[in-house]
């Protein structure tokens, strides 16, 4: 099981989440008109301006819009400016052999991962050539092995879909088809403290008993909360930073960056 080193100066670490960069094989490539690639690059920069010393950078899904290997390979090249361990987990645009290939001699793609106090489960909630997510038996019983093996520590479980309602319409049949059998593993374990996704492209913070549900900013277009139809939101693109304290606290906010302007080109179909 990788067990990440904790920083001796306190007793938390440091997660920065990005999401949803949604890259392509050409590094121009747009998606409703915004330079997917450019706007990753500004997102990171705001990150090294910010966060001094990351202990962990995850990746929740949709790196890659079109799939390619290309895609994959320049969204690794681009987190590297990020001087800490990485985790990805796949989104509904994702291809699994081109991921794998891009993440090949690496620890990029490991589940489980052992932080401080912590532990970081990192589930597969991709359906292939399909938008919504499942979490298939084996994601559910890596997910019980994790839990089941760790009681000592804080679990902080991290998929692509939506696993509740965000008050988005449009995303309804989109999110995750089988919550119920998710919270009926989490339901069972205390130390389970955090759910973090990714996929809805807009910030998302609720209670749900003992588990606190986070969902993040897309490194490139927002969409619009509450929308009943698809909406491009007016958010800037950002990153979520959490930070998790060894009593099982956890601090987190959501940062965006400044002077993006783009023409949304809602003749893009296929979200």
């Amino acid at each position: 099981m990788p067990s990440l080193p904790t920083p001796s100066t306190d007793s938390s670490v440091l997660l920065v989440q990005l999401s949803d960069s949604h890259l392509f094989a050409e590094a121009d490539g747009k998606l409703l008109g915004m330079d997917t690639c450019d706007s990753l690059q500004r997102v990171i920069e705001r990150v090294l301006q910010e966060q001094p010393q990351i202990d962990l950078t995850l990746a929740t899904g949709d790196l890659s819009q079109d799939g390619s290997e290309m895609s994959y390979q320049r969204f690794r090249q681009l987190t590297s400016a990020i001087d800490a361990p990485t985790r990805w987990l796949a989104g509904n645009h994702d291809e699994i052999p081109p991921m794998q290939a891009a993440c090949q001699g690496s620890e990029l793609l490991e589940p489980v991962i052992d932080l401080g106090a912590w532990r970081i489960v990192m589930l597969d909630s991709s359906i292939p050539g399909a938008v919504p997510g499942f979490l298939a038996d084996s994601q559910l019983e890596l997910l019980e092995h994790a839990l089941g093996e760790a009681p000592q520590r804080h679990h902080l479980i991290c998929l692509h879909h939506h696993p509740v309602s965000i008050g988005c319409k449009w995303m309804e049949p989109i999110g995750l088809r089988n919550p119920d059998a998710l919270f009926a593993v989490l339901d069972r374990y205390p130390q389970a403290r955090a759910v973090l996704w990714g996929h809805i492209h807009q910030e998302f913070d609720q209670q749900r008993g003992n588990l606190r549900l986070l969902a993040s900013p897309s490194t490139c277009v927002q969409f619009a909360p509450g929308s009943q139809e698809f909406q491009v939101g007016s958010e800037a693109p950002g990153y979520r930073w959490l930070r998790l304290h060894a009593d099982g606290r956890l601090d987190t906010g959501v940062s965006r960056v400044t002077g993006i302007h783009f023409e949304v080109d809602y003749s893009v179909k296929g979200y």
